[in-house]
C-alpha cells in the first residue's frame, strides 16, 4: 500500500505542475500563431524562394524542419491540455466533498480552459502540418519535374 507520505508527495508534485502546464499552453498557442504566419509566407512565395536559393536538398530540409514543428505542436499541446484538465480536478473534487463550491467552480473553469487551449493549439498544428506536407511535396515534385535534381 501507499503511505500517506508518498501520496502527499505525489499530490505536492502534481500541484506544482499546474503553473508550468499553463505557461506551456500559452507558449504553444503563441507558437501556433507564429507558425500560421510562417505558413502564410510559405504559401505565398516562401517555398519557391527556398527552392530557388537552396535547391531540392534545402527545400527538403526546410520542409522537414517546419513539418516537424507543426507535428510537435499537434502532439504536445493536447497532452498539456489534458494535464491542465486533470491537475485542478483533484483539489476541486476534494473541495466538493467539503461543500466548497467556489473552489470547485474555479477548478472546473481552469480544467475546461486548459482543455480548450490545448485542443486549439493541437488543431492549428495538425492543419499546418497537413498543409505543409502537401505544399512541400508539390514543390519538390515540381522541382524534380524541371529536371534540376541535385544529389544530397
Amino acid at each position: 500500500m501507499f503511505s500517506s507520505i508518498s501520496l502527499n508527495l505525489m499530490h505536492q508534485i502534481t500541484g506544482f505542475l499546474l503553473d508550468p502546464v499553463v505557461w506551456g499552453l500559452l507558449f504553444f498557442i503563441a507558437l501556433a500563431v507564429y507558425e500560421t504566419g510562417l505558413a502564410l509566407g510559405e504559401r505565398f512565395g516562401g517555398i519557391q524562394r527556398i527552392a530557388d536559393t537552396s535547391g531540392l536538398a534545402g527545400l527538403r530540409q526546410a520542409g522537414k524542419r517546419r513539418i516537424e514543428r507543426a507535428d510537435f505542436i499537434t502532439r504536445i499541446a493536447p497532452m498539456l491540455g489534458l494535464m491542465g484538465t486533470l491537475i485542478p480536478l483533484g483539489p476541486g473534487l476534494a473541495a466538493l466533498g467539503e461543500g466548497e463550491l467556489t473552489i470547485l467552480t474555479t477548478a472546473m473553469t481552469v480544467a475546461f480552459d486548459t482543455t480548450v487551449i490545448g485542443l486549439l493549439a493541437g488543431i492549428i498544428g495538425f492543419v499546418l502540418g497537413r498543409m505543409r506536407r502537401r505544399w512541400y511535396d508539390a514543390a519538390m515534385e515540381a522541382y524534380e519535374a524541371q529536371g534540376v535534381v541535385t544529389h544530397g
